[in-house]
């Protein structure tokens, strides 16, 4: 199966801001030329899931627009961006070293911020890989966010886990507004 990773346009927020789950909007033109630029590369006729999250849904909605063969978008917030808890909407650079530090010791399973470990990202990453084998396509669209494609990117090569260091942890990702392909 092949799987299409579009990654929601550039955010209106500062530069530097933890906005892992907040529901922030991305650019209007952004996101127009980012669903102009799928709109030419994708196949004809593939499903679509995005993310719950506003930015997510800007370019799907975008993209449909230009794309009326694709299938009807269907939310899965499986899809949503990691929760940065208490450091949502904070300077990355204000956040304490020692906040890292303790992250980085137990990259699996701590919650940074207090809300969601990585762990946790790649286990809901796996369940709704695991919902679009079951269905039955042979090829998809996910429009989403960095670190679920760096969790689906992970789990289409290592499995589901758990992940053992931060070392295994997928370095790339698309810019925004970008995209990729994996094979499952």
């Amino acid at each position: 199966m092949k799987l299409w990773l579009l990654r929601h346009a550039r955010v209106t927020l500062d530069a530097g801001l933890c906005y892992g789950v907040s529901d922030v909007p991305a650019g209007a033109a952004l996101t127009q030329a980012a669903a102009e630029a799928a709109a030419a590369l994708l196949p004809q006729g593939l499903p679509v899931w995005v993310s719950g999250l506003g930015r997510a849904q800007q370019l799907a909605h975008a993209l449909g627009a230009l794309r009326p063969d694709l299938r009807p978008v269907i939310t899965d917030t499986r899809l949503n961006e990691m929760d940065f808890g208490h450091w949502e909407l904070q300077r990355w650079d204000a956040v304490p070293r020692a906040a890292f530090d303790t992250w980085m010791a137990d990259f699996a399973h701590h919650r940074f911020g207090g809300a969601e470990s990585t762990q946790q990202v790649i286990d809901r990453v796996a369940d709704a890989l695991q919902g679009l084998r079951e269905s039955g396509a042979s090829e998809a669209v996910w429009v989403t966010h960095a670190g679920v494609i760096r969790a689906a990117q992970f789990v289409a090569t290592q499995g589901r886990g758990p992940i053992a260091d931060v070392a295994q942890w997928p370095r790339e990702a698309p810019e925004p507004g970008g995209h990729c392909c994996i094979n499952l």
